[in-house]
């Protein structure tokens, strides 16, 4: 298997220093590159740059600048044009699948926040002082910076990443050959309906509260965007410290919404493959799900609108993101994996409209949170409802519904 793993890095403050010069000139090579891709396609013979020709230059570039690009890994400078040259392979993948194209652009300081390692050992080391009790990196350029590992890392470390994230740095590994850990059978199965009002349902009739995290922090985060707002729009170096406070509140709420809802994730997740073999769940498109209402225009007023449900579906779109189901889906797959579960994703269509004993389907068996099958009758909650189709859908063997 593969996995990631993220530890905070500890650096000194020389070190600190040392990794915010390399996003800088890891960031200014992007754009150099980006900004040659332009000027060539822009030329007269319309030139096409290839990541192999400007890897090529990559010695030249660190000769002629020895003090900034020089000083710095070879091998993660070519991962950083490659990264570049995805972008564009994206941009023309979406202009050949008319999409909208969103042509590559110019990263600024505080959008660059990566660095790359494409190998250990190669401008990195993973665990650099062994004989030490304190776990090390070291990275070229940099020196050996201290690890707060609080889980052993398995598997055969392949790529090195560092990332910046307000005033802290970390540590990404990505591992390969990880073993699986698979967890003693339990017999159990289940279905699990997604929901607003509660994050998830089982079929067994077991509701996860929905801990609404942004909901939680939208005020604090108006207030500090409101004082973020005061302050006019300013480049990096030219702002005064107490509009460089304000940006960082806004980014540490930010980050903490993240934080909490992917912990809230994760502890699901792992509570539902500790207790089930077999886990049915919904094949959601929450693209299409949070999209907004196309706009009705009204015949008999020219230029004007009918109104199209826009206000409240906002509303719905906010609560649907601030729950987090793709986040929730793909650690439960990746907890699943690990412990040796079965996940089966099914169709979500009618799910909390078709009565589980009769199977009619009725837009009018569900009214909000009740189900009562107009057919034959049948009452239950309606989240309960979902997850026991999900169930059968799924092929799972549930017993007799109560």
């Amino acid at each position: 298997m593969h996995r990631a793993y993220k530890f905070l890095l500890r650096p000194t403050v020389r070190q600190a220093q040392a990794l915010g010069e390399m996003l800088r000139d890891h960031c200014a090579l992007y754009n150099g590159a980006l900004q040659e891709r332009r000027d060539a396609y822009r030329h007269v013979s319309k030139t096409s740059i290839t990541y192999r020709q400007q890897s090529a230059q990559l010695k030249e570039i660190r000769a002629f600048d020895p003090g900034c690009q020089g000083r710095w890994s070879f091998s993660s400078q070519q991962a950083t044009l490659r990264r570049l040259d995805k972008a564009f392979a994206a941009f023309f993948r979406r202009v050949k699948a008319g999409e909208k194209p969103g042509y590559p652009r110019f990263r600024g300081v505080n959008w660059f926040d990566t660095v790359v390692f494409p190998r250990d050992g190669d401008g990195c080391r993973w665990d650099s002082t062994p004989h030490d009790s304190v776990t090390r990196v070291r990275l070229q350029g940099v020196g050996h910076v201290r690890v707060h590992q609080h889980r052993p890392v398995k598997g055969r470390v392949k790529t090195i990443s560092v990332k910046r994230e307000g005033r802290q740095w970390y540590v990404i590994l990505a591992c390969d050959n990880v073993p699986a850990e698979p967890l003693p059978a339990t017999g159990a199965v289940c279905g699990i309906d997604m929901g607003v009002t509660h994050f998830l349902t089982t079929s067994k009739g077991v509701h996860v509260p929905n801990p609404r995290h942004g909901k939680r922090t939208a005020d604090a985060l108006a207030d500090a965007q409101r004082a973020l707002n005061a302050f006019p729009r300013r480049k990096r170096q030219d702002r005064t410290a107490k509009h460089r406070q304000a940006v960082e509140k806004v980014a540490k709420l930010h980050r903490k919404v993240r934080r909490r809802r992917t912990d809230h994730a994760h502890k699901t997740a792992l509570a539902l493959v500790r207790d089930y073999d077999r886990i049915g769940h919904e094949r959601l498109n929450i693209a299409n799900m949070v999209r907004t209402p196309k706009p009705k225009p009204d015949p008999e007023r020219p230029g004007a609108f009918l109104p199209n449900g826009a206000a409240s579906k906002a509303g719905l779109n906010r609560s649907i993101l601030d729950a987090g189901w793709g986040v929730f889906l793909g650690i439960l797959a990746h907890k699943a994996e690990s412990a040796g579960r079965v996940l089966i994703p099914v169709d979500p269509r009618n799910t909390s409209r078709t009565c589980p004993t009769c199977g009619h389907v009725d837009s009018e068996n569900r009214d909000g949170e009740k189900f009562q099958c107009t057919a034959c009758g049948h009452t239950d909650h309606a989240d309960r409802v979902g997850a026991w189709n999900v169930a059968l859908r799924a092929g799972l063997v549930l017993p007799d519904v109560a």
